[in-house]
Order: structure tokens, then C-alpha cells, then sequence
């Protein structure tokens, strides 16, 4: 029964198939096709094409929707970017790159019935939340798109739509809480996952502007005094509540396939996420989903 999928579950099964989605930013298929239309750099590149579903929007749009970039580097390619190209042709580049990329990571298993069943399943899961877009902008926008009939890039497709349905409710999470999207990624940094400096640099953050938000976190109680970045009890507390919350909201859509559905979904795509990270098209990242 639906009722039965927790969120430890519906976590779990979008970490086995998020390399699937996360490896669009990052494959040099997209990147290529991004600067063969004229967008300059990464960022362009990535503003453009994860904003193309809303149309050629202002920057305030992305920045807000977005949450934890710098608005400095937001507004350096947004809306600059759609005198450059419009919004649909963006949109297709991206859908081309993903399907190349991933066929260069899946090779001949990009057309076998594994793939096919597992778009089956995960987009059960995604359309399941199509009557749920309240507050998840993201996913609203990116669920009005056409739907692709290919079973590798359905997959892809609704990968895209369970990440930013989850990312929607994560910036609720947050929000509920007070944290700000450069706050976000200092707590996030306090985890260990990944190194302060590398969030910092990523999302375009002065160090000052760095150095700030860590102060205010320090002053709220939720690091400890000091030049690390240290989870005070407070601030851990704070981190598992947003996160325990995230999986909360994530269920509409993976509660809509049921425990058998979302066990065999994460047995799918394992596999295909391995391939990915084998490919070498999530930098930083070396371990495969276990």
C-alpha cells in the first residue's frame, strides 16, 4: 500500500537514481550543445537551461526558485542568456545532451527493458504529484513540459520532476526554518559531505559574504563559536528536522508506486547511476550509489 512508503524509503530511492538527473549539469553533451548556442560558461549554461520551463523570466524568478546561488552570478546570465537563445530551443538542447550523455554511460543497456520498466515506475511516481504543484514552482513548470515517448529520456524526465518536486519542498523546509539559501549551504557544509570552500565557490559566494552568514549562524546558536564549521546540538537538530521534513514532503510521489514499486525502482536504476558516476559525469564523486 501506498500508506507504507516512509521517508527513509522515498530518500533512498531518489539517491539510488538521482545521478540520472544530477549528471545534466556536468556532461559535456549538455555543456557543448549550451555553448553551440551561444550561452557563456557554466552558469549561463545552467541557469538557462534548468529555467528554460518558466519561460524568458528575470533573474528574480531564478534567483528566488533556485535559493542558495549568489544573485550577483544569477544576474550576470539571466535574462541575458534568452537573447541568446529562447527558452524551447534550450529546453531541447538540454533533452538532447541528456540522452546523449546517457547513452554514452549506459551503452547498449540505454535500450533494454530494464530501462523501460524503470521509467515506467518513476513516472507513475512523478505524474502522481501533477494535482500537487502548490508551492513547487520548480516542479510545476518542469511537469508542463512534454513528456518524451523515448523510455531513456522519460526516465531522465521524470528523475528531473522527482528531484525538483523534492527540491521545492526542501526550500519549505528551510524557509520554515529561517535559513537562507547561503545558510543552507554553510549547514550543509557542517555535514562533512562537502567541503565549505567547494559550496562556497560553486554558488558564487564572496568569502565575506561566506564569513557573514557563518557569523549569524554562530550568533543564532546553531554553529559553534570558532573558525570551523561545527553543528552546534541546536543546529544538528535543525538539520535532521529540514531533512527528515524533505523526505516528508516527497511522498506524494513515491508513495504513489508503493514499498514493491520503490524497491525494485532503486534495483533499476542502481546500475544505470553506477554507470554515470563511472563515466565520470558527477565531478567530485567516485563512489556509486551502494
Amino acid at each position: 500500500m501506498a500508506d507504507h512508503v516512509d521517508g527513509a524509503l522515498a530518500r533512498e530511492t531518489w539517491r539510488l537514481a538521482e545521478p540520472l538527473h544530477g549528471m545534466i549539469y556536468f556532461a559535456a553533451e549538455a555543456l557543448d550543445r549550451y555553448t553551440a548556442l551561444g550561452l557563456r560558461g557554466m552558469h549561463m549554461g545552467y541557469f538557462a537551461s534548468r529555467g528554460a520551463a518558466f519561460g524568458p523570466v528575470g533573474a528574480d524568478v531564478v534567483i528566488s526558485t533556485f535559493y542558495n546561488f549568489s544573485p550577483k552570478v544569477v544576474a550576470r546570465a539571466i535574462p541575458d542568456a534568452w537573447a541568446f537563445a529562447d527558452p524551447t530551443t534550450i529546453i531541447a538542447a538540454r533533452r538532447a545532451g541528456a540522452e546523449a550523455a546517457l547513452r554514452r554511460a549506459l551503452g547498449p543497456v540505454a535500450d533494454g527493458p530494464e530501462v523501460a520498466e524503470a521509467a515506467e515506475l518513476a513516472g507513475r511516481a512523478a505524474r502522481a504529484a501533477f494535482d500537487k504543484t502548490e508551492g513547487r514552482p520548480l516542479f510545476a513548470a518542469h511537469a508542463a513540459l512534454d513528456w518524451p515517448d523515448e523510455p531513456l529520456l522519460s526516465l531522465w524526465h521524470a528523475q528531473t520532476l522527482l528531484r525538483e518536486f523534492r527540491g521545492d519542498g526542501h526550500i519549505a523546509a528551510l524557509m520554515i526554518e529561517g535559513v537562507s539559501g547561503i545558510e543552507a549551504l554553510i549547514m550543509h557544509s557542517a555535514t562533512g559531505a562537502v567541503p565549505a570552500e567547494t559550496l562556497r565557490t560553486m554558488r558564487a559566494w564572496s568569502e565575506e559574504e561566506w564569513a557573514a552568514a557563518v557569523a549569524g549562524l554562530q550568533e543564532r546558536g546553531l554553529l559553534e563559536p570558532g573558525d570551523d564549521i561545527v553543528f552546534s546540538e541546536t543546529g544538528r537538530a535543525q538539520r535532521q528536522w529540514v531533512e527528515d521534513k524533505t523526505d516528508e514532503l516527497s511522498l506524494p510521489t513515491y508513495g504513489a508506486i508503493g514499498v514493491d514499486g520503490c524497491t525494485r525502482l532503486g534495483e533499476l536504476v542502481r546500475p544505470f547511476s553506477r554507470a554515470v558516476v563511472a563515466a565520470g559525469m558527477l565531478p567530485g564523486r567516485t563512489n556509486p550509489p551502494n
